[in-house]
């Protein structure tokens, strides 16, 4: 009993220690200019599909939830928005070459399609993210119609 006793103790002492460690969840700033949703003028309904289901993960205007303030949940979520920026972040959207654009909106329509995206883990908390098969669709096209008309 006292072995149970001295592993809990231990373990809220480490637990309460790790809240300590500081992530960065600053956003730089955006450039309305190179902005994906405005600097291509987006309908205002793929806008918000896009906005509530991509920009907290694909931009730099996350908008961290309560539980990103707990660590070790906190290293987790911080870790999803780094590769998620690193994949695309569409706060930058017009500083990226032609190429880079093709592959981008190219995956974005078959993860949007297929499902993989927003992540499920996502979706538990984030109600708006939980896109209908018509979302998806309508999301997937836009993106398939600017790599159509080359208008990235």
């Amino acid at each position: 009993m006292k072995t149970a006793k001295k592993i809990v103790f231990w373990t809220l002492v480490t637990f309460a220690i790790i809240q300590f460690i500081p992530i960065d969840r600053v956003n730089k700033p955006v450039d309305h200019a190179v902005n994906f949703v405005e600097a291509k003028n987006t309908p205002e309904k793929i806008r918000e599909l896009i906005k509530g289901a991509c920009y907290d993960c694909h931009s730099n205007e996350t908008v961290y939830p309560k539980y990103a303030f707990i660590a070790p949940v906190s290293w987790s979520v911080k870790s999803h928005v780094n590769d998620g920026r690193e994949r695309l972040n569409f706060s930058i959207w017009g500083t990226y070459n032609k190429e880079l654009k093709e592959s981008m909106l190219t995956r974005a329509a078959e993860t949007v399609q297929n499902k993989l995206m927003p992540l499920p883990g996502y979706i538990v908390y984030h109600k708006e993210a939980n896109l209908t098969e018509a979302q998806r669709k309508l999301l997937s096209n836009y993106f398939e119609e600017m790599l159509k008309n080359k208008s990235y």
